[in-house]
């Protein structure tokens, strides 16, 4: 039994292929337009935003000209990095923002670029320590370690963070970029429309998934030097691992956020004040994002990303994170019938001189 062909004329062939191209073309500027407008009005908005703020301190009094005392002068930078948990995190820090009485900004670089230009720098700088109106201030976004000793700065804002098992993260950001997740399900995504698996990708060589992609926890905690971007770079990485000790309040992990939150209530309760209890009770089921369509890699993907040297930098990073979160934690609370409680002030002053008459 035969099968009837229609074929195309090779000309109206071509035409159909070049008028099919031209659609794609005007669809694809179009889009480009509607995000550039999109950008346009969030900047308006945001900026609408701010001028609210600023005109309401203006009517409660000229507070730009009386001092701030230590608490209300707080400011904390928590530059997120992607795929961590940070969504959850922030969300529970907009819900407080209100009750304990300060400002959550987050910080929208254009197409997500976490090094800012030198200019910018020095802008996001005068910002943090100028602005009065936004303080105390939470401010949150993808951006990496911005040493502000270096511009000159008297007193410097509060680094957080929170990270994660290296193929994790890069396993969970993989899909997101496909399917996105549960928190905006219906935002289209760079690339939707790939149903490759992770597994897939890796055993074909995929650059989504190469160990390269591994490369993202160490620049952002390392900064805004030329070396801290290049690929396994060992200086990158002690550069890292010095800012996280000295640089930075706390650092957590994602695998246990629970923790990193109580740790933070109980050392800075000006911002986190009734942080745990919201975690707990809502939290949980309302904050926390969850990648659509993901599938967990195979022990043999895994092992081949494990062969990587670049793997092998940022896991022992991820080691040295978590090691030192742990050490703080240890001395910081006790467990009791399976419950973990902060430990009280454990400390005292005696031999006071020279005594009062």
């Amino acid at each position: 039994m035969g099968l009837l062909r229609i074929m195309m004329p090779p000309k109206l062939q071509l035409l159909a292929v070049v008028a099919f191209a031209v659609a794609m073309l005007f669809l694809e500027n179009q889009i480009q337009k509607l995000e550039e407008s999109r950008s346009k009005l969030e900047r308006a908005i945001a900026r609408h935003e701010v001028r609210e703020i600023e005109q309401r301190h203006t009517m409660d009094g000229p507070r730009q000209d009386v001092a701030l005392d230590e608490e209300d002068d707080m400011v904390i930078i928590y530059n997120r990095v992607p795929k961590t948990a940070s969504t959850s995190f922030t969300n529970i820090a907009y819900d407080l923002c209100a009750k304990n009485k300060y400002h959550v900004l987050h910080i929208n670089t254009t197409k997500n670029n976490p090094v800012m230009s030198l200019q910018d720098q020095v802008r996001f700088v005068k910002n943090i320590t100028a602005w009065k109106e936004m303080k105390p201030g939470f401010y949150h976004g993808h951006i990496s370690y911005l040493d502000f000793a270096k511009f000159g700065v008297k007193k410097k804002p509060i680094y957080i963070n929170v990270i994660r098992d290296p193929i994790e993260r890069l396993v969970s950001y993989y899909y997101f970029l496909r399917f996105g997740d549960d928190y905006r399900p219906g935002l289209r995504r760079r690339k939707q429309g790939d149903k490759k698996t992770f597994d897939e990708c890796v055993a074909e060589g995929g650059s989504d998934c190469a160990p390269e992609k591994l490369w993202l926890q160490i620049p952002f905690f390392c900064g805004h030097s030329s070396e801290c971007w290049n690929v396994g770079s060992r200086w990158a990485m002690d550069q890292a691992k010095y800012n996280l000790i000295n640089e930075y309040f706390l650092v957590g992990v994602t695998e246990e956020l629970e923790d990193f939150i109580m740790l933070l209530e109980a050392a800075l309760p000006r911002f986190f004040r009734g942080a745990t209890e919201l975690y707990r009770t809502v939290g949980k089921k309302s904050h926390l994002r969850k990648t659509t369509e993901k599938k967990l890699p195979t022990k043999q993907t895994i092992a081949k990303l494990q062969q990587s040297d670049i793997w092998k930098m940022e896991n022992e990073f991820y080691e040295f994170a978590l090691e030192q979160f742990q050490f703080i934690r240890a001395h910081a609370v006790r467990e009791k019938d399976g419950d973990l409680y902060i430990l009280a002030q454990n400390f005292f002053y005696e031999k006071i001189y020279p005594k009062s008459n």
